[in-house]
């Protein structure tokens, strides 16, 4: 991304992932053979993909994605990987809702085989919003799509949303509740300022960020509404589309069991900080696509559920993000990427939209 130096991506080798994962299936599928082995070029900064092809006459499992934790040699983006965890929730959002999640395979929570944990599921065709540089961007197929296609792309992704919260049984997803006394948003909070904790542990905190938290204090919603399970990271950018229709959703390490907003504020704001960064950049970007009045309006119209308190949950999901980019910030630091400056909330890509959002000037 031009906003940043481009951290490094993977500490480890693809070949020898590779000849590990053979010899690992060897144990599942004698005879079986391993080819076309590939690692997608964004991989390393959290859990990793590893994408082949499987040759066997007795499973009808043949192109495969493997989800692999992160390298705990690697500066990780998060403290722990749950594996098991992300193949559970998969595996009972495909079983109780009509969402075209990747049929899940065999787990591996042994370390021993690739170095971490991971599991293998069917792969999906299509393609993905990128991330870098960002669909909002000029030179990508969405960004290129008409005002229609792009209305189709939106319909149907608010619509994996409703669908999720809506047709998943909400007692299903207590698991996913973190220790800790209060309420499921409460929980999660708290979650989430022991995670900023973590990212600052002996090094420069950031005052944006604990003001942040301090505003959210001032915003709490005074109904948090019921809990429901969230996808966690729900933005395009984890779909696979077969034109502009969703085939795979992706990428479930942040599954939480929440407040609906918490996953429709996620969706809001990252698509904002893309479309900030663009305009900061001196374009257009795509001002009319996932805007946030939008949303919530379709959101309510399939559910029936009008969102609530989005102030509090669009600054939150930028809060949750400006943790996030500030540990990606401390890692290229670690690997002498970047220097550190004097104010840590320069790390932070979207510093000016979180202390605007902080200020409640940014709506």
């Amino acid at each position: 991304m031009a906003t940043a130096p481009r951290p490094r991506t993977s500490t480890r080798e693809p070949e020898e992932l590779g000849s590990r994962l053979a010899d690992w299936l060897g144990t599942r599928l004698p005879g079986a053979k391993v080819t076309n082995v590939s690692v997608p070029g964004s991989n390393g900064m959290s859990s990793e993909t590893l994408l082949f092809d499987i040759e066997h006459p007795d499973t009808p499992l043949r192109a495969c994605a493997l989800r692999l934790a992160a390298d705990p040699a690697a500066y990780t983006v998060f403290p722990t990987y749950d594996m098991p965890r992300q193949h559970r929730v998969m595996s009972l959002v495909a079983e109780h809702t009509d969402l075209p999640v990747p049929r899940v395979q065999w787990l591996e929570a042994d370390p021993g085989p690739l170095g971490a944990p991971f599991f293998v599921m069917a792969r999906a065709e299509g393609r993905v919003p990128p991330d870098v540089m960002p669909y909002t961007y000029e030179g990508n197929w969405l960004h290129a799509a008409t005002d229609a296609e792009r209305g189709v792309l939106q319909e149907a992704s608010i619509s994996l949303l409703a669908r999720l919260h809506d047709q998943f049984p909400a007692k299903v997803a207590e698991f996913l509740l973190p220790e800790g006394e209060g309420t499921p948003l409460r929980r999660h909070v708290d979650a989430q300022r022991a995670y900023y904790s973590w990212v600052v542990g002996g090094l420069a905190p950031s005052p944006l960020i604990e003001r942040a938290f301090a505003r959210l204090e001032e915003l709490w919603p005074r109904d948090e509404g019921p809990a429901v399970l969230n996808w966690g990271d729900a933005r395009i950018g984890n779909v696979i589309y077969d034109g502009f229709t969703p085939v795979a959703v992706l990428d479930w390490e942040m599954a939480a069991y929440a407040p609906r907003e918490v996953d429709l504020g996620w969706t809001v704001y990252l698509h904002r900080f893309f479309q900030d960064l663009t305009v900061g950049f001196g374009q257009p970007g795509l001002p009319d696509f996932l805007r946030r009045e939008d949303l919530e309006r379709r959101y309510a119209e399939l559910t029936g559920h009008t969102p609530q308190d989005m102030e509090f949950h669009t600054l939150y999901a930028a809060l949750r993000h400006g943790i996030v980019m500030l540990r990606i910030a401390y890692r290229q630091a670690h690997f002498g990427e970047v220097e550190v400056p004097a104010d840590p909330d320069s790390l932070i890509l979207h510093h000016a939209s979180l202390a605007a959002m902080v200020q409640g000037t940014y709506w």
